[in-house]
């Protein structure tokens, strides 16, 4: 309904940037860059594709000739490391899609020929190369073709570990021999990755850490067999029907049990980490090595997700003890969206403290934990968020993102480890929305600026002093040729709730005139859509030029940098708050003398889908027109570590489950509905649309319908698809919401 915004793949309709950006999530997180055109800088580097290695400032890109690194000190002063002629040789026919690095750089992994694995493509085939001779191989000799998943080097270098068919295996690099680690894998039984509802809410793709010692390996296993099957229907791809089986908990069904284990490569034995409480109603969502080859750590989650306890493990003995604990009434946010793989916590101090995220004062704060937890230390004080991006341990700073002045933009600041001091590291010149690709050692970093009064631009630069490294040409700050206009403004409902917009206005807008209004919503609390950027809705830049205005807002409950109290709000709330706030401010915006309340349209996609079910259903005398994209029209239908977060578990509060849920409310929709939705999307089944459509049906209730055969909850496979989808959708607009002032 997953990051996002999470927990319900939304793919963004890219008019007129020549492709769609695929988003793990509900609904997109428009103010990332990747999702709007910028100026590229002319010169060798495309910074938009460049990737740090670990540890470091120095990053790699691949061309013709070859892989060449790259120090961020130096940049004219590249290095070959391999050389194309290498890599065919080797025999290597397919393009490089990723590079894995051994520690002392002079080994690689190139990773190629990819398949998609739920929402990524993280299953395919691995070559490794010898940097220093050029001579190379591929990896897994006798398991199948694309079936090796995050494969990668020892500390030591000398084996390479990886999982196929949910087993672990390591295979030594001396000698080409593999060896199989764990043998009970099936496709209920997961070894080193995960199911689809951890990848999806919990950002966990790859499920295994090497020991710093190079002797054991850390890893997720997960035993899904008490998991249902959703069984999803294809009836496009052979002459006969078939189902495709997807590990779907439901809300209100017990999770997957998730336990971890240590295992060791001369004995083969796994030591299983005694973590208390009951493995099917509790989450691990990270691991980590705790700085030394004999203790681990994870933090685990209750069933509600209310309460993080943070334990150390013994990877003898498996004994865990815990270390630290947080706790939120509503629900505890340690999980970043999109950022997959990620332990929950940084380490600083040499490993003798990490840093934790958290919300107990009001706000989210960074504070420093000592490594037993007794010695705890706030360090980002004041009534604002801070989210926490980087940190430069060989300076002792930590950078953070925040908004203390203006929730619809994004700034850097940093503080010290030793004092409390806060200074803001972006520049003034940069207004709007900032974004960072740090480098893992934090010297550097990819910046990505852009408003709603300009476009994106991308430069690096090193910090902490924000010195811009490349390119050399000037930073742009040229109006963004969008063909319409955007301006920030600020509505307070009949409520008391103060809520921020963005608008769209045409380029010849008339004030003497009426305009139909078309509203963009998502509204749930995996993002928020009122951002400081050069676009919010790609449909807009063929909508608004044709005599449109168009406006999205942040009602509370979306993760705007307003404070817990603004955030969470929602809890239990979910379809109900929501979705009031947006008709009480759509109130307030329909006197503007501009505004014809007549026309007046509403769009979402997944969990902005439901929101635009609501508000059809529960406002009709507001929104006449609703364009809805596989949406959620009964919360009990989505997986349950999403839902049960924000809900609370359906047997024991049946009556806000059914309150919240688009489906209850069916029997009010008076005005034009577009419901659109594929029958292959294993993440808002179709069975959301069957059941709305059941119910439209028994209330008599007419409206449009538009069925993907096969597509996944993107709507983007196959020919022509994208194409067809958009011209359904700005037809069936035009038609019934017709464009032009009056």
């Amino acid at each position: 309904m997953r990051r996002t915004f999470r927990h319900a793949v939304l793919i963004i309709l890219a008019f007129g940037f020549g492709r769609a950006t695929a988003q793990p999530g509900p609904g997109p997180d428009f103010w990332q860059p990747e999702n709007f055109p910028f100026p590229h800088p002319q010169g060798e580097l495309d910074l938009s594709s460049m990737r740090w290695l670990p540890g470091s400032h120095y990053f790699w890109l691949s061309g013709q000739k070859g892989i060449f690194l790259y120090s961020a000190d130096s940049l004219d002063q590249k290095k070959l490391v391999l050389d194309s002629a290498r890599i065919r040789s080797a025999g290597m026919k397919t393009g490089i899609e990723n590079l894995v690095w051994g520690v002392d750089r002079s080994r690689i992994l190139i990773y190629t020929q990819s398949v998609r694995v739920w929402r990524a493509k993280t299953r395919g085939d691995y070559w490794y190369f010898d940097t220093k001779t050029g001579m190379g191989h591929q990896l897994g000799k006798g398991l199948p073709a694309s079936s090796l998943m995050f494969a990668k080097f020892s500390d030591n270098g000398r084996q390479v570990a990886y999982v196929c068919k949910h087993n672990l295996y390591v295979e030594d690099l001396s000698t080409g021999r593999i060896t199989q680690l764990t043998l009970d894998g099936t496709d209920h039984i997961i070894n080193g990755t995960f199911d689809w509802v951890y990848e999806e809410e919990l950002s966990c793709r790859d499920g295994f850490r090497w020991s710093p010692d190079s002797r054991r390996i850390a890893f997720w296993h997960v035993d899904a067999r008490g998991t249902s099957n959703y069984l999803m229907l294809n009836t496009t791809d052979s002459l006969y029907p078939f189902t495709v089986p997807v590990e779907f908990p439901v809300a209100g069904e017990k999770p997957s049990n998730v336990k971890l284990g240590v295992i060791d490569l001369q004995t083969r034995k796994t030591v299983w980490m005694q973590i208390p409480g009951d493995p099917s109603n509790n989450y691990l969502p990270s691991l980590e090595w705790a700085g030394n080859s004999d203790e681990i750590m994870t933090d685990q989650l209750d069933r509600l997700q209310q309460n993080a306890t943070i334990y150390i493990c013994n990877a003898s003995s498996g004994q865990a003890r815990k270390i630290y604990a947080d706790h939120d009434d509503a629900w505890i946010d340690v999980i970043k969206p999109f950022v997959y793989d990620a332990a929950n916590w940084t380490w600083v101090d040499g490993g003798k403290s990490f840093l934790w995220s958290s919300e107990k004062d009001g706000w989210m704060h960074i504070y420093k934990v000592s490594r037993d937890g007794k010695q705890e230390q706030l360090l980002t004080p004041g009534k604002f968020d801070a989210d926490l991006a980087a940190v430069d341990p060989s300076r002792g700073i930590v950078y953070f993102i925040a908004s203390p002045y203006d929730a619809t933009q994004r700034y850097l600041y940093r503080c010290s480890l030793d004092n409390l001091d806060t200074v803001r590291v972006t520049p003034e010149l940069f207004d709007g929305t900032n974004t960072y690709r740090f480098s893992p050692d934090g010297r550097y970093a990819i910046h990505f600026n852009g408003s709603i009064h300009h476009s994106f631009n991308i430069r690096m630069l090193s910090l902490p002093g924000h010195q811009k490294v490349y390119p050399d040409q000037p930073d742009v700050f040229s109006p963004a040729k969008l063909g319409f206009s955007l301006e920030k403004f600020k509505i307070r409902t009949e409520d008391g709730v103060d809520m921020d917009g963005i608008m769209a206005k045409p380029m010849n807008f008339d004030s003497t005139k009426k305009y139909p209004l078309y509203f963009y919503v998502y509204g749930e609390p995996a993002s928020a859509t009122a951002r400081d950027v050069p676009n919010f809705d790609p449909f807009i830049s063929h909508l608004i030029p044709e005599g449109y205005i168009a406006v999205t807002l942040d009602n509370r409950g979306t993760p705007a940098p307003k404070g817990r109290a603004w955030r969470k709000s929602i809890y239990r709330k979910i379809g109900v708050i929501n979705s009031r706030d947006q008709a009480m401010a759509a109130r307030q915006i329909l006197r503007w003398p501009f505004v014809d309340s007549s026309r007046i349209s509403v769009h979402g996609w997944s969990g902005g889908g439901a929101m635009t079910l609501n508000l059809m259903f529960r406002y009709p005398e507001i929104f006449k027109t609703g364009i809805a994209i596989a949406a959620i029209s009964d919360q009990r239908f989505y997986d349950n570590i999403y839902t049960e977060r924000y809900m609370g578990l359906p047997q024991d509060n049946a009556e806000d489950y059914k309150q919240a849920s688009p489906i209850t409310f069916a029997n009010n929709l008076r005005g034009n509905l577009l419901y659109i939705h594929g029958t292959g999307d294993d993440n808002v089944h179709y069975k959301n649309a069957e059941v709305l459509i059941n119910a439209l049906i028994r209330y008599n209730k007419l409206f449009s319908l538009m069925i993907y055969p096969n597509r996944t909850h993107g709507i983007s496979e196959g020919q022509g698809t994208r194409q067809q989808l958009n011209s359904v959708f700005l037809q069936y607009l035009r038609d019934h919401c017709p464009p032009g002032a009056r």
